[in-house]
């Protein structure tokens, strides 16, 4: 196992925050001012960790996230974005406050393609286990819908309310 360089409090700061965007943006923090602050952004560009952007920011490296011991996320080109239509004739009959992120999930669900395991985590910001324990818990039990779970082509879980 190679040994992560030694980097100052306020590199890994960047860094790791830089690390959590989608974009990857270095944003130093209103607390880091003046000398302090060309001074972390130096050397972060010279050790090739952080690269200047067109629009006068800096974006982290893939040397950047090796520098933090991370891996440069791989984009999700494959996943399909719901529709919103009619969302709320989705929740007829059923007592779920709208704009919940239960409601959110009902409504996936009861669309007649049903969604995908990763289109459920997308719509309510959960984790994996928690979807399928809202789906069995609440959904199946307490609110006594039916819901089906089918694999499509590619291996993927579906589910769907019938």
């Amino acid at each position: 196992m190679e040994a992560l360089p030694k980097l100052s409090p306020a590199q890994s700061l960047l860094l790791r925050t830089a690390a959590r965007r989608d974009d990857g943006r270095v944003i130093p923090p209103d607390t880091l001012r003046g000398g302090a602050r060309v001074k972390v952004l130096t050397a972060l560009l010279l050790r090739g960790w952080i690269e200047p952007a067109a629009d006068g920011d800096h974006l982290l490296t893939d040397a950047g996230y090796v520098a933090i011991g991370q891996q440069r996320p791989v984009p999700l080109d494959d996943v399909q974005p719901m529709d919103t239509t009619d969302d709320l004739q989705l929740l007829e009959g059923i007592s779920v406050r709208p704009g919940t992120k239960l409601a959110a999930l009902v409504m996936a669900l009861r669309r007649p393609q049903g969604a995908t395991s990763l289109q459920l985590i997308l719509a309510t910001g959960w984790q994996p286990h928690t979807v399928r324990g809202a789906i069995s818990g609440m959904l199946r039990k307490k609110l006594g819908l039916n819901v089906v779970l089918a694999h499509n082509d590619s291996g993927e879980r579906v589910y769907r309310v019938v």
